[in-house]
């Protein structure tokens, strides 16, 4: 059964750091585009970062030179490290994949086949 599962949410406070792991049951996550989305609360789901099938990567203007995605090197693994979180980084965070072979990291939502549960970042002193 292929599934996605995030994990490494949690509660933090301002300026500290969380990694969060997307893993894959019953698939590797090499041949695929991986995408790190969130909604906040009232707010709609958001991109964040990207990775691509060749390894080019995307951040949001809000994120960008806060968070790293990055392939683990168990290949069915795909981290995304937060440093300097702020309070407004508060979401549920989703990973979700894409088996396509495109050029870059796909940005809108239904370019990606399978989603995760999401998990919960808080950032609040």
């Amino acid at each position: 059964q292929v599934q996605l599962m995030e994990s490494g949410g949690g509660l933090v406070q301002p300026g500290g750091s969380l990694r969060l792991s997307c893993v894959a049951h019953g698939f590797t996550l090499d041949y695929y585009n991986i995408g790190w989305f969130r909604q906040a609360p009232g707010k709609e789901r958001e991109g964040v970062s990207g990775i691509s099938m060749s390894d080019s990567t995307y951040y949001s203007g809000s994120v960008e030179g806060r968070f790293t995605i990055s392939r683990g090197n168990a290949k069915n693994t795909v981290y995304l490290q937060m440093n300097s979180l702020k309070a407004e980084d508060t979401a549920v965070y989703y990973c979700a994949a894409d088996g396509n072979l495109r050029i870059g990291v796909p940005l809108r939502e239904d370019e990606y086949e399978f989603w995760g549960q999401g998990t919960q970042v808080t950032v609040s002193s």
